[in-house]
């Protein structure tokens, strides 16, 4: 494989892990008693940011290595990898926005 094609591989896999950890952490509160979905938000989210900033530095350069190679292939990957990154990181932003006012409306009243 190329080195292209091995960045945007951690790219499109740490996109999955930022997209998937917020609905994973309510799944797994929801079918268990151990835990509350505030305390499962409480840990997917920085999950989620860290996961998506990698897959963003990942993506970004697959994206480099794709542009300084003389073959392209792989151009499709590395657009996935790109689109996925993005979607974890949106997703991730989305959270603390959440997580942020939630504290903020449970400090005021």
């Amino acid at each position: 494989m190329s080195g292209s094609k091995v960045a945007a591989f951690f790219g499109a896999l740490f996109g999955l892990v930022a997209i998937l950890s917020i609905p994973a952490a309510a799944a797994l509160a929801a079918l268990t008693t151990r835990t509350t979905l505030l305390h499962a938000v409480y840990v997917a989210v920085p999950v989620a940011v860290v996961a998506g900033l990698i897959a963003f530095s990942a993506s970004r350069r697959a994206r480099a290595r794709l542009d300084r190679s003389v073959r392209r292939s792989g151009v499709a990957f590395v657009r996935v990898s790109r689109f996925l990154a993005f979607s974890g990181l949106y997703l991730a932003v989305t959270g603390a926005l959440a997580l942020g006012f939630y504290g903020l409306l449970h400090l005021r009243s």
